[in-house]
């Protein structure tokens, strides 16, 4: 099964707390804090694999999560970081930010990986807290927190020469005479309902040829099966429009060159601007001449031709059934693709990217909120949640640092100004306790 599109949840690593331990060993006076580190959270990456040719295996799995850093220990021993968790993609794949919409990367070649969520910093052991006037500190820090996002992940394969055209009208046909691939081929619409790959080889080179499934008037909006796959032949270099010459489905071949080309363009403008070879494919049904220099005498090759060229398009007379003028075709979309490969202007994409260095900053991380629920009022806040995760609430100097934080926000006169008075409750991420003016009284949930 192709599947070309998938959503999935993606988790880093929350990075390890530090260790809160004190030296106790005899002979040793004061040992003092010794408490280590924790280690970093594991970070997720994509990595594209060329080994890979669907996303069937993320229709069924749809959470990923890295390995939590490990918390530090005593004796200054630092916990051990978590190992990072690598998804594996094929080629071709785009990820993207679902809150955002937009591209965190295009993943194009063999190899090549980006960091789509960092893990969370290890936590400081207490023994980093250990000052002249502080010697025996009674708290560390909490690790730093795993980042959490949905992302989409899709599929554009990579094709240096795309067929497009009708169902029917003899693109897989064509990709078997060409190439090794064996495509299913018969004689009703939508033979192929996913795009078939294969490998043409040419003079002592060879290039990529996709058969892209059956594309129909207003496929753009969804009609046909068209719609699914038209994203893939944004990759192509080259396009060959195969066109059923003979009219053998009961339907022009003028206005069917003509449909297709409005179905690129009103999914693409581009698409329109990469080379288009176009191949008139069954002559030998058209009752003329099997020989390609004797098409001269068919009336029907020639007004098709001539409507054709008189758009800027060069055509190509074949049938692929027969293996007449595949080759002259394969050569042409050779000489086209050489063409296209020096001149790569359009592949100036305008994609939208996702920003990594603004998603790094918060600005709002030393922040603290408030909100009223109309019983109680809640405060909250990035730096203040790591401080409450750090705080050992048995240790006077630990929560005297947190409430301390917490006033110099400047919180209380937010709170004022919402309607608080003294003896209201406040909540602080699953404590509560009643604010007064002098002192204040704090138990848990």
């Amino acid at each position: 099964m192709f599947v070309d599109r998938a959503r999935i949840t993606i988790r880093s690593g929350k990075g390890g707390n530090g260790a809160v331990t004190f030296r106790r060993e005899a002979f040793v006076p004061e040992g003092g804090p010794d408490g280590g580190d924790g280690g970093k959270g594991g970070d997720v990456i994509f990595r594209a694999d060329e080994n890979m040719r669907t996303l069937l295996d993320f229709r069924y799995r749809k959470k990923y999560e890295a390995e939590d850093g490990q918390d530090g220990m005593k004796k200054k021993r630092y916990g051990r970081n978590g190992e990072d968790l690598i998804i594996k993609v094929p080629v071709g794949t785009m990820v993207i930010d679902e809150e955002s919409g937009k591209i965190m990367m295009d993943l194009t070649e063999h190899g090549q990986s980006f960091v789509a969520a960092k893990g969370g910093k290890g936590g400081k052991g207490n023994m980093k807290f250990a000052t002249s006037t502080r010697q025996a500190p009674n708290f560390a820090e909490a690790g730093g927190f795993a980042k959490e996002r949905n992302v989409i992940l899709e599929m554009k394969l990579i094709a240096d020469v795309g067929l497009v055209g009708f169902p029917n009208v003899g693109k897989s046909s064509l990709l078997s005479m060409a190439t090794s691939a064996k495509p299913k081929i018969a004689n009703y619409h939508f033979t192929t309902i996913e795009p078939n790959l294969g490998v043409v080889s040419i003079y002592d080179s060879s290039f990529v040829m996709a058969d892209i499934a059956g594309i129909i008037e207003g496929a753009n909006e969804g009609a046909g099966l068209g719609h699914y796959f038209l994203k893939h032949i944004e990759r192509t270099r080259v396009l060959i429009h195969i066109v059923d010459v003979s009219g053998s489905e009961g339907r022009d071949p003028k206005e069917d060159f003509d449909k297709i080309n409005a179905e690129l363009a009103q999914y693409s403008e581009k698409l329109l601007k990469k080379p288009q070879i176009v191949a008139a494919n069954k002559i030998d049904i058209l009752g003329c001449s099997d020989d390609l220099e004797d098409l001269e005498i068919c009336e029907e090759y020639i007004e098709f031709r001539e409507y054709v060229e008189d758009k800027g398009f060069k055509v190509m007379p074949m049938s692929a059934a027969a293996g007449t003028g595949v080759k002259e075709l394969i050569e042409e979309a050779y000489k086209a693709l050489l063409e296209a490969e020096a001149d790569l202007s359009d592949e100036d994409e305008e994609y939208e990217y996702f920003d990594f260095e603004s998603d790094d900053f918060d600005p709002d991380y030393r922040k603290v909120f408030a909100e009223f629920d109309g019983e109680s009022y809640s405060i909250y806040g990035t730096q203040l949640e790591k401080i409450f995760n750090s705080t050992n609430f048995n240790d006077f100097g630990s929560r005297r640092y947190l409430f301390r934080y917490i006033e110099n926000s400047g919180i209380y006169d937010t709170l004022k100004e919402m309607g608080m008075e003294e003896g209201d409750t406040i909540k602080l991420f699953g404590m509560e306790f009643e604010y007064y003016e002098d002192e204040y009284s704090f138990f848990e949930d």
